[in-house]
């Protein structure tokens, strides 16, 4: 598999501002690859760079294996979904699709056949006569990709295109991209910052801090195996104990994080067997969440949280459990994941 996207020791500053700072990575061709991050962390710099928006400080940045720098996005074999649609309200749909096609000078005819074969791979075979206002927020997400995907491009990028859509949408068409993404085959390029979006539909995750990545790995390793309280944090809300808590829990002076799930409740002097942790504090609160209950507990100088679905061993002592009441946190060894910084 060849290598889509390279950058290598890249950085974008703007005065004294690293929107971002000496970041190096690869995207495979045909990958789904998700950049995750919360605002201001440097994922949309970087896209935009891949895009040619932007143009970056140092570094070298390669698309399908040609350096990049200075060549214009209209020359670039990408194309960019973004969150508002950007479709031209005056136009048709099937004019909107054809746009590019138009602009590249593509006879009439042959710019329609592809924009309806674009609309009909997008599930919006029928609606070319419509108007973007007589669309619904997810067909209008639908025209955009459709337009972007019209021009046959190697490269896909996507900026959090799924922002303004409402909760059940927003899913339904997270499998309908990874369903598109898989029959067509070419690269995808996803700026996120929900984690449940990129958990979800990509091959690898890129997660992003301060204009650095702090680890870049398959969802599934990026979720139980976080290298850093950063990561551990913000995908999936793992509690990061720290080293006083760490010390008075297993004697090692060194942080770890614990997956809210992992953690099971028990009574105040209940006793856990060897190869697992227990420590004691207070209930917080208490949040039913339907299939799940969350329950926060200060421990010392720490709040940790622990989620119980129904039927789970601690599901009763959670659905009693009420705020001033002292609890037991129990989980075993195996689930700790010890930090690097």
């Amino acid at each position: 598999m060849s290598v889509a996207i390279s950058f290598e020791q890249v950085s974008r500053h703007y005065g004294a501002v690293k929107a971002l700072d000496s970041v190096s990575f690869t995207v495979q061709e045909g990958e789904f690859f998700s950049m995750l991050g919360p605002s201001g962390s440097g994922k949309t710099t970087s896209l935009r760079l891949m895009a040619g928006f932007e143009q970056p400080t140092s570094g070298s940045l390669k698309l399908m294996g040609k350096e990049a720098a200075g060549t214009p996005p209209y020359e670039r074999d990408v194309n960019t979904v973004f969150q508002d649609y950007a479709l031209f309200p005056h136009m048709s749909v099937l004019e909107n699709v054809a746009y590019g096609l138009m602009v590249r000078k593509v006879p009439k005819a042959q710019r329609e056949a592809q924009a309806r074969e674009a609309l009909a791979m997008v599930a919006l075979p029928d609606h070319g006569a419509r108007t973007p206002a007589q669309l619904s927020g997810g067909q209008r997400q639908r025209v955009a990709l459709a337009r972007a995907l019209v021009n046959r491009p190697r490269i896909l990028l996507l900026d959090e295109p799924l922002g303004a859509l409402d909760l059940k949408l927003r899913e339904q068409m997270q499998v309908e991209l990874k369903v598109l993404h898989r029959k067509l085959g070419i690269t995808f390029v996803y700026v996120t910052h929900d984690q449940g979006e990129a958990l979800s539909m990509s091959d690898r995750i890129a997660v992003f801090n301060h204009g650095r990545i702090e680890q870049i790995a398959t969802p599934r390793e990026i979720y139980h195996h976080p290298k850093t309280r950063f990561v551990a944090g913000f995908v999936g809300s793992a509690n990061v104990v720290e080293a006083a808590l760490a010390t008075k829990a297993t004697g090692v002076a060194q942080a770890f994080s614990i997956r809210q799930e992992h953690i099971q409740l028990g009574t105040t002097g209940s006793q856990s067997p060897s190869d697992w942790v227990q420590v004691e504090g207070e209930v917080v609160a208490v949040q039913f969440l339907g299939a799940s209950q969350r329950i926060e507990v200060q421990v010392g100088d720490q709040l940790l949280t622990a989620l119980h679905m129904e039927g789970d061993s601690s599901a009763e002592l959670a659905a009693h459990a009420r705020a001033g009441e002292r609890l037991a946190l129990r989980w075993a060894k195996k689930h700790m994941v010890m930090l690097d910084a």
